[in-house]
């Protein structure tokens, strides 16, 4: 659906706009030129190198036409001759390869092609046929299902030198069945990606095979419910957004979406129309890193835990939103534009979902002596993208709602990564699903990076604590409590973890720039659910992920520092990443700071999570507090009633 575009809102084309398919083919082809790319060498991913901040800033601020910064692609490329990974910066306007270097020891992310190529890889291996066939005597492999898991790193030299993955494996009863209900436990192909060819077929003892199937398709599923009457969802006048090209005006907000083959989703340049004025808010939004560690000791189950940002992709794992409606009411769609692991273009189609919502009441009050309600109610912009990673979805959405509030929120959804038991065996680290069907305890850790520019880029980060008041003379019946504003001077003094005694929050503000009732103006950072990681301090997987010690790391910006468990967290040894920058312990009082955010899920599996999981929710609010002079949402006008409840009253 095309929409209108108004150039009074919206600029010509905005700098950190992700790359087009031209581009990407262009970026391709240049590099392909240079002579450094070789048949062995991997496109990992190519994506939007972004400008520098002052560059977007001025491009912003122009009031004619603005003059466009340089258009630069980052390409990230993997040669499997020499285990070697490479990094380039490619000019697009001056068609040519600015910088080529080799990054010594590390893994990049494993691409889409390697996923199909491992499967292709283990059904072919005569160890795993063998292995298949003692176990089970299955000689024929087409109802295998193989889900290439990263190796992670365990201390060992192997680690280091190959570049690995570990699949779990799966057997259908059919070609459509959900195979994920039929674990091959005990068996674990290991993966050189490299010459692709498995190095090793690891036993770990024998479990029959789950008895029992268990589908969730809709063709499989005979007794579906027949008393769900539509529920319709129109805007005959259209929705309230406007977009050109990857840039979005809505209400008072106007902002860039991003994508790229490692982040997903991105948001950039976040501004909210004040009055007459543009005001910033973010810079950029992204989810920097995920990691799912499993809670199960045994030799099969134990060495699980997937990093999804860096060793998989969210964006490379995103679902084409045009397959599924993931969305009600009027919808426009963005593509993401990538390569395969051979450069050739990779369309994701709808990669990207936007539309509006109702959310119910925005505020009400009713003077009982007027004898007149107000009421307003609540519409919320949502941008959101889905990503399937194997067995596990990951729904991301971004909210942005008329009062300023601005909010993010996973949804957790997919197939439990399942093992299997023994007859009559209970294991202590789970929960059983089915007959002979076992759910690990898990948890999935989330970090976001929030490059915060409140109406500039000098600022401050405060804690807020809630403390309560002494009985005193001032305080006789002992009910004062007041919230205490602690400024973060350094990146040491701002690591700290929730606190359910003190009600802490977060609050970023301008101490340049003073509000209505002369404080700093501010947005609160209010968490959601979160946890705390139950594996041990010297597990492998968390000396990998250093950012899930603390729930809140503040850094001063550097455009390098993007990821909180470093660039390459694949097969890494750990000790990168936020762990590493913060041990400068550079100062962050008023100036260009970023906010990292690491919240948590515990997930005790339970049947009703089988075959495929109802949805879980959780993310976190940034409110504005002392940003605006009064309530933005105040000139909201009341809606038309335009349908009779079914009886007497109203509903909210």
């Amino acid at each position: 659906m095309s929409q209108t575009v108004v150039p009074s809102l919206l600029p010509v084309r905005h700098p950190l706009e992700p790359l087009s398919a031209a581009e990407v083919s262009a970026a391709v082809a240049i590099l392909k030129l240079s002579g450094n790319i070789t048949p062995t060498i991997r496109f990992v991913s190519v994506s939007l190198h972004e400008p520098p901040k002052a560059l977007v800033h001025a491009h912003a601020s122009t009031r004619t036409r603005p003059s466009q910064p340089p258009r630069q692609a980052f390409a990230v490329l993997f040669d499997n001759a020499t285990n070697t990974c490479h990094e380039a910066v490619v000019s697009i306007d001056e068609n040519m390869v600015e910088s080529w270097h080799q990054i010594a020891g590390v893994q990049p992310t494993m691409t889409a092609d390697e996923q199909v190529e491992c499967e292709a890889a283990v059904l072919a291996s005569a160890d795993f046929r063998d292995a298949l066939a003692r176990h089970h005597g299955i000689t024929d492999t087409r109802l295998v299902m193989v889900d290439i898991w990263s190796a992670g790193n365990y201390g060992s030299e192997e680690d280091r030198t190959r570049r690995l993955a570990r699949p779990l494996c799966f057997l259908r009863s059919d070609p459509t069945e959900n195979g994920y209900a039929r674990p091959i436990e005990g068996i674990r192909p290991v993966v050189d990606l490299n010459s692709m060819e498995v190095i090793r077929v690891e036993e770990h003892g024998h479990w029959p095979l789950p008895p029992g199937g268990c589908n969730y398709a809709a063709d499989r599923v005979a007794d579906q419910r027949r008393d769900i009457k539509p529920l319709e969802i129109t805007q005959p006048d259209g929705p309230s957004f406007v977009v050109d090209g990857y840039q979005v005006a809505w209400q008072n907000w106007k902002f860039v979406i991003g994508f790229n083959a490692r982040e997903g989703l991105t948001l950039h340049h976040l501004r909210c129309l004040d009055g007459e004025e543009d005001r910033s808010i973010l810079y950029r939004a992204s989810l920097t890193e995920m990691v799912v560690p499993y809670g199960d000791p045994t030799e099969t189950q134990r060495r699980k835990n997937a990093f999804d940002v860096g060793e998989y992709g969210m964006g490379m794992c995103a679902n084409s939103l045009e397959l599924g409606c993931d969305c009600l009411g009027l919808i426009r769609y963005f593509d993401a534009h990538l390569t395969t692991s051979r450069g050739e273009p990779l369309l994701v189609k709808n990669a990207i979902c936007m539309h509006e919502e109702d959310y119910g009441i925005l505020w009400k009050h009713t003077d009982r002596r007027l004898g007149k309600p107000e009421v307003r109610r609540s519409r919320r912009l949502v941008v959101s993208s889905v990503s399937t990673v194997e067995n596990y979805e990951y729904g991301f959405f971004w909210y942005l709602y008329q009062d300023g509030n601005i909010q993010f929120e996973v949804k957790l959804t997919g197939v439990l990564s399942l093992g299997a038991v023994q007859p009559g065996e209970t294991p202590p680290w789970g929960a059983l699903v089915a007959e002979q069907l076992y759910a690990p305890n898990h948890q999935h850790f989330f970090n976001v990076r929030l490059d915060i520019d409140l109406d500039g880029m000098e600022n401050s980060v405060q804690r807020i604590d809630v403390v309560a008041d002494e009985s005193t003379p001032q305080n006789p019946f002992g009910n004062a409590f007041q919230a205490r504003a602690t400024t973060l001077a350094t990146e040491t003094a701002a690591q700290a973890n929730l606190c359910l005694e003190t009600s802490r929050s977060w609050k970023i503000i301008n101490p340049g720039r003073l509000n209505a009732v002369g404080q700093p103006v501010g947005y609160r950072f209010l968490p959601g659910d979160n946890a705390l990681p139950f594996a041990a301090p010297q597990a492998w997987w968390r000396k990998r992920a250093g950012f899930v010690d603390h729930h809140v790391w503040v850094t001063p910006f550097h455009p390098e520092e993007r990821f909180a468990a470093g660039d390459y967290p694949n097969q890494s040894s750990g000790g990168d990443g936020l762990v590493r920058w913060t041990a400068a312990d550079r100062p962050i009082a008023a100036t260009d700071v970023v906010f990292w955010y690491t919240f948590g899920h515990t997930h005790l599996p339970r049947p009703e999570d089988f075959p495929v999981m109802p949805t879980a929710f959780i993310g976190f609010l940034l409110k504005p507090s002392g940003f605006f002079a009064l309530n933005p949402a105040n000139n909201v006008p009341p809606s038309p009633r335009k349908v009779a409840p079914l009886e007497g009253g109203c509903c909210h």
